[in-house]
């Protein structure tokens, strides 16, 4: 009897077994290792694109009834048009909010992810996902009422993995660069939307998608695309923005691979070059790429963390602060000075901290009036001197999570992580806290913050508002 009980019990287990083993199967990521068909997304003409096994991935053009506003300012890029999530904007800003907090003057649905906001001619730009049709969406919409203008969507498998795009695009009066969470980086007209090129990098230059996907931000300058691919072979290039061509390319020699952090250009005794940090805690490292050709013009392994996130601050003529938070206890934040002989240029340490003295988890600390802003990973303001002294903290009392900040006029707008917004006086004498209100519902409150012409754009993973926080 008992023998012909476990020969009954038997087969149900293996039966069992196999059903989980094929639903663990099917609901992977395909995409990652095996050939995922993509519904079809057709453009003038073109055959639908299956990811698996073609480089380039045709998209799909659709206009809608919005109409760009008629304000001037602009934020056109990650942490605004100096690199430095700083506004200078005239716009007279309130100093006190009602309870509710600053007016609402338009709500949309986004996505779930982190994606920010650019801003440029009266219009918003971000890089969106539709989990329902499967695509990488890049959405034009009017900064009047947030309303869309176009929409360009290229399709593309993302599962969730803490939420999916997380990048800001780079804007000019032309185009218009994303990359997209899975390392797509594509070209349209800023104004129309129409395509003028994409780069796979996985499939083209074997870039390793970081977990929780791509964070990197382009940039634009003199009309070329700047991206950091840290594949195989290729750390940095340069492509043209209208035709696509790749101008130079930078070797990867040290075999370092893509992180979290975004390029930021420099200028140091004439020359010009990008900052990266690459690699992870057993390669990588900061290294300066000259504008011109390629070239690196110089490179140092002092600062190697595993999950380096926030983009590289530059520090007045010739210093430069690079912070992290995951994983870190020793490496906080480092400060580099720059000097140059016979040619060569040098980066040498000036100072290392402990995360809890300062690091970053996510955000890019601000760099104002020769003090450095931040918030640590246990979640306090920092005001930090160039010496590497804590100046003042917001206290254990006044914490903000991994939640986004910028300066306009003087005055931080700081966000935390359920969608509470602080307005604080910036300055290095004090914390000194202004008005606070409570302005998204969600979670996960991260997404880099917009401001331009009065108008203050946040988010949480699935909606984004437009706030005006001008003086009534």
């Amino acid at each position: 009897m008992k023998d012909f009980t476990i020969a009954r019990i038997i087969p149900i287990v293996f039966a069992i077994v196999g059903v989980v083993l094929l639903y663990v199967w099917l609901s992977a990521d395909a995409a990652i290792d095996l050939t995922e068909r993509i519904p079809p997304m057709q453009q003038d003409g073109q055959a639908s694109a299956r990811e698996g096994d073609i480089i380039k991935i045709e998209g799909k053009l659709a206009t809608f009834d919005g109409v760009p506003a008629e304000i001037t300012g602009a934020w056109p890029r990650f942490r605004g048009p100096n690199f430095d999530a700083i506004s200078t904007d005239e716009t007279s800003l309130a100093k006190t909010w009602p309870d509710s907090g600053p007016q609402v003057l338009w709500s949309v649905e986004v996505g779930e992810g982190f994606a920010g906001a650019a801003i440029f001619a009266g219009r918003v730009y971000m890089l969106d996902y539709d989990r329902e049709q499967q695509a990488d969406v890049v959405r034009c919409l009017s900064l009047e009422d947030g309303k869309d203008i176009w929409r360009y969507a290229y399709p593309i498998k993302v599962k969730r993995w803490h939420g999916m795009s997380r990048t800001v695009p780079a804007v000019t009066e032309k185009y218009i660069v994303t990359i997209g969470p899975k390392c797509h980086v594509t070209c349209l007209d800023s104004m129309t939307g129409e395509f003028h090129w994409m780069y796979n990098l996985v499939q083209e230059f074997n870039t390793k998608v970081p977990q929780w996907y791509t964070a990197q931000c382009p940039l634009i300058e003199d009309g070329k695309a700047i991206i950091a691919p840290a594949g195989d072979d290729v750390l940095m290039m340069a492509v043209d923005c209208e035709t696509g061509e790749i101008v130079w390319q930078t070797p990867n020699s040290d075999d370092w691979i893509m992180t979290h952090s975004s390029v930021v250009p420099m200028e140091f005794n004439g020359k010009r070059f990008y900052i990266y940090c690459g690699g992870d805690h057993v390669k990588g490292g900061v290294v300066g790429v000259s504008a011109v050709d390629g070239s690196v013009l110089w490179k140092t392994d002092e600062w190697k963390v595993r999950f380096s996130v926030p983009m590289p601050v530059v520090i007045g003529e010739d210093r430069l602060f690079v912070t992290a938070g995951y994983g870190q206890t020793e490496s906080g934040c480092i400060m580099f000075r720059f000097s140059e002989s016979n040619g060569i240029i040098t980066a040498e340490p000036e100072f290392l901290h402990p995360t809890d003295v300062f690091g970053s988890i996510q955000q890019t600390p601000i760099f104002y009036e020769d003090y450095i802003y931040g918030v640590r990973p246990d979640g306090q303001l920092v005001c930090l001197d160039l010496g590497g002294n804590v100046v003042w903290t917001s206290t254990s009392a006044n914490k903000f999570g991994s939640g986004p900040y910028t300066i306009v006029n003087g005055l931080f707008y700081l966000m935390d992580d359920s969608g509470v917004l602080t307005l604080a006086q910036a300055g290095s004498s004090e914390y000194k806290p202004l008005a606070q209100a409570k302005v998204l519902d969600g979670h996960g409150s991260w997404g880099p913050m917009a401001v331009a012409s009065g108008c203050l754009i946040v988010r949480d993973t699935e909606r984004m508002i437009c706030l005006d926080i001008s003086e009534q």
